[in-house]
């Protein structure tokens, strides 16, 4: 028999296994697991609130165990019966995020709404949750067990009576990434803005690579999502609106963080269609956004000054990356809230971002010419001198995009200098850290305010979640 026929029979017997995997375990249904997230940065509580049954499941029926190491949580579920491992994902919370900050290192007690999203079981499921420890080893800290016959599983319908827009239909939901598209802070009167904003989203993730060239793997829906006020919070403004999803700025006391604490509110909007990713189009013109992984990212749809239109697709495709793909932040100068986000002497779990512990090992070293050292030399003197004079300046003050564009191109000039710009390396400044923390590249679309692509390693990432969803 000829190798190639014998390797398309092996991969035919595998998808087979791998469906008749999912058939025996679930059906096509998604149960939803919602539960508080309680504690400080030294202590933490979870508590089982509610388990719902809803739609049609999104995501692959063929990679159910996760294999892409990526997220500070690990959900697992076990069949009861034999207990083995049959579905798990990883992903990252607010709750992840928050107990990193002041508030939480002062054992200021707070609770936050999260939800897992599984394939609906046919018998008796163990959930649990497990969180890695200081040394990334996952550690679980939570277990229950849901009978999906009990009266305990809500079967209300979920998701509210908006009117759902089919952006982008390639497929069913299974066999494609579906992306979600929820507006805040719309009321009716502007649901044409809405859909126009909706249609900008879609275009700019289908110029983008690597979504551009895998726009054939993926669905895109809206949900008319219909505020009672128009824009959304802005607590240091002591501006108040009554929305639909709750999103804010000042997220975490940090100027520019959006993001919402109203999860229960946002699942069951979102459970009117099916989904694997959430973005929220906030309807506001303050620069500012969040993306946190498998939960939702968030960005603005206008802006203050025309002549930086550009940074709503700066905004979708950066903060996507993070929910989407996982993807740290590179930029290390930006004000932030978080305390110690990255343990000394740890390797990150992001694809993007290294401790560089050992050079030989470097996650991304295909990526890497032989020709380049480890650490690799940039303009990083000159670029934090001048990152030193941008802090000075008050961001809300008129003029300001103005000199940062001017200092902006300064910066590039020097980059391209370099002996490696345009080249995978390990660069130190990275995760909010200075030091001691590296990226794969001089530039890129998750280092810097601009519109320069996903550097290779980003881009590969990227990708490898588009294949995990699509198969």
């Amino acid at each position: 028999m000829k190798p190639f026929l014998t390797l398309l029979i092996v991969l035919s017997i595998i998808t087979a296994a791998q469906s008749q995997t999912f058939d025996r375990f679930f059906e096509n249904k998604t149960l939803r697991v919602d539960y508080f997230h309680t504690g400080t940065a030294s202590k933490e509580l979870v508590g089982l609130d509610q388990a719902y049954e809803e739609g049609v499941w999104a995501g692959s029926r063929k990679n159910l165990i996760d294999t892409l190491n990526r997220g500070k949580y690990l959900v697992k579920i076990f069949d009861t019966e034999t207990n083995q491992l049959i579905y798990s994902r990883g992903f990252s919370s607010i709750y992840g995020e928050w107990e990193t900050t002041q508030e939480a290192q002062d054992e200021k007690v707070r609770s936050f709404h999260e939800s897992v999203l599984v394939p609906f079981p046919k018998k008796s499921v163990q959930v649990v949750l497990a969180k890695r420890d200081k040394w990334m080893h996952f550690q679980d800290i939570f277990s229950t067990v849901i009978d999906p016959d009990s009266r305990f599983v809500n079967r209300e319908k979920r998701g509210r009576s908006f009117k759902i827009i089919n952006l982008l239909e390639n497929g069913l939901p299974h066999k494609k990434v579906d992306f979600l598209l929820l507006g805040d802070g719309y009321t009716e009167n502007e649901m044409g803005k809405f859909r126009k904003d909706a249609e900008r989203w879609k275009d700019v993730i289908l110029r983008t690579s690597p979504f551009k060239e895998n726009a054939g793997k993926l669905n895109i829906r809206a949900i008319e999502v219909i505020s009672e006020d128009s824009g959304i919070d802005e607590p240091r403004k002591n501006l108040w609106r009554n929305t639909a999803l709750g999103t804010s700025y000042n997220s975490f006391d940090s100027p520019r963080y959006v993001l919402t604490y109203e999860n229960r509110a946002m699942r069951d909007i979102a459970a009117a269609a099916p989904y694997d990713f959430i973005y929220i189009m906030t309807n506001a013109k303050r620069y500012g956004g969040g993306g946190i992984y498998q939960l939702y990212a968030t960005g603005m749809t206008g802006v203050e000054n025309p002549d930086f239109e550009w940074h709503l697709e700066y905004m979708i495709t950066h903060e996507f990356g993070h929910s989407f793909a996982g993807l740290g932040d590179e930029y290390y100068s930006s004000s932030i809230s978080y305390l110690d986000f990255y343990p000394s002497g740890v390797e990150p779990w992001e694809a993007n971002v290294t401790a560089l512990l050992d050079p030989a090992a470097l996650k991304w070293k295909p990526f890497v010419e032989e020709s380049t050292p480890l650490p690799t030399a940039w303009s990083k003197v000159f670029h934090d001198s001048l990152e030193a004079v941008r802090r000075t300046w008050d961001r809300s003050k008129p003029g300001y995009y103005e000199k940062w564009a001017k200092l902006r191109a300064q910066q590039l000039a020097a980059m391209a200098a370099t002996d490696f710009y345009g080249k995978v390396g390990a660069f130190e400044g990275a995760g909010y850290s200075a030091n001691g923390l590296y990226r794969p590249a001089i530039d890129c679309r998750m280092f810097s305010l601009s519109l320069l692509p996903y550097d290779p390693v980003c881009s590969a990432a990227i990708e490898q979640m588009i294949k995990f969803y699509a198969e």
